[in-house]
């Protein structure tokens, strides 16, 4: 994927070292930016053209630009890792691609390729690479989160497909999404707000989605939770997925299940390969429709040994509870998560370059 058809328009005042530096030592998640983002723009009668990586700053958008008024956009989330010899890589970037021509299939935006997208990705960090914290040990988990987005920029107020769209791609250094890092979370179950219809969105990664989420998250931090966890639209019984992570559990005869693909779910990219690290592991994994009836029942007679939740910023992390204003689901016994800590571990070292990539997913970026 080459990065030459990308124009370097450089910043002319770049981060100091000293400050850089400081943010690396405490980065948070989602809080500073490096000194460029890519970008790439699309017209009806141009396709994709303008590729550039250009310093960061304020996008200018008309007041009628389509995507303020119809959400006609899409994002998706991945890392950029350093290894130990200094090279950065990412893992899996064609899986990301692939699920954002899905997202912008549904929301009828233009398709982009692999080249351009892995490409946007190695352009970006030709020129930011050393905003990508060095690990201080196993246990320090900092990347540099990119995020690619696209967005409808056409200035028409009809309701059509915008026939102007901008991609672009920002980064921001990032710590442990969750402070406790392995510690178990509690989770919010929500009963009356639902994340997705059948028919709709709920596949595609766009903002509309996680908008949706929000009424849901504000209920769960007001009751001392740190995710919400949702139900089908439909029977209002079957358990999707969080707000932004897929779902695992764990079973003493050593099944893994995660509730099955539908239109309704999105499609991680850390859960397939949650799936395939567990086979390896010698698991059972299992995708197929799971009951909130299932999770209270097989926590209280101990079937199910661990829950965790999974995601590119998350990574692994075991659940804790299951909290509702009727009940609180909690596992029969605390036995430590250890099928959730050994995923966990071999995910990371994959990533980080501390184990051999026998799957062939790292693409080295730097």
């Amino acid at each position: 994927m080459s990065t030459e058809h990308f124009e370097l328009l450089p910043n002319a005042a770049p981060t100091a070292t000293n400050i850089r530096e400081d943010i690396l030592a405490s980065p948070g998640f989602g809080q500073y930016f490096t000194d460029h983002m890519a970008h790439v723009r699309w017209t009806l009668d141009g396709d994709w053209h303008g590729h550039s990586v250009r310093p960061y700053g304020p996008l200018t958008l008309d007041p009628a630009a389509a995507v303020l008024h119809y959400a006609q956009e899409i994002f998706e989330g991945i890392k950029a890792y350093r290894h130990a010899d200094g090279s950065i890589w990412t893992f899996r970037p064609e899986k990301n691609a692939e699920r954002f021509r899905r997202s912008a299939r549904r929301l009828a935006l233009p398709e982009l390729s692999d080249a351009d997208f892995i490409g946007s990705l190695k352009a970006l960090l030709s020129q930011d690479h050393a905003w990508v914290p060095t690990p201080q040990g196993e246990a320090d988990e900092c990347s540099l989160y990119l995020r690619p987005f696209m967005i409808a920029s056409e200035t028409f107020l009809g309701v059509r497909p915008a026939q102007e769209v901008d991609y672009y791609v920002i980064a921001s250094p990032a710590a442990a999404y969750f402070k406790g890092g392995i510690e178990p979370v509690s989770i919010w179950l929500s009963e009356h707000y639902k994340r997705a219809a059948p028919g709709g969105t709920g596949f595609a990664k766009c903002g509309g989605n996680y908008a949706a989420s929000l009424a849901a998250q504000k209920e769960a931090s007001a009751n001392g939770c740190g995710q919400v966890a949702f139900l089908d639209a439909v029977e209002n019984q079957w358990i999707e997925e969080l707000g932004g992570m897929n779902l695992f559990f764990v079973y003493q005869d050593g099944r893994i299940a995660t509730p099955r693909l539908t239109d309704t779910i999105l499609e991680g990219i850390t859960r397939d390969s949650v799936l395939t690290l567990a086979r390896d592991e010698g698991l059972t994994p299992e995708e197929r429709p799971i009951s909130i009836a299932e999770w209270r029942e097989g926590a209280a007679n101990g079937e199910i040994t661990e829950v965790f939740a999974c995601g590119t910023a998350a990574v692994i992390t075991p659940v804790g509870e299951l909290v509702s204003d009727q009940e609180r689901i909690r596992l029969a016994g605390d036995n430590g998560n250890p099928i959730a800590k050994r995923l966990r571990t071999k995910l990371l070292d994959l990533q980080y370059g501390r184990a051999e990539d026998t799957h062939g997913w790292l693409t080295r970026l730097v």
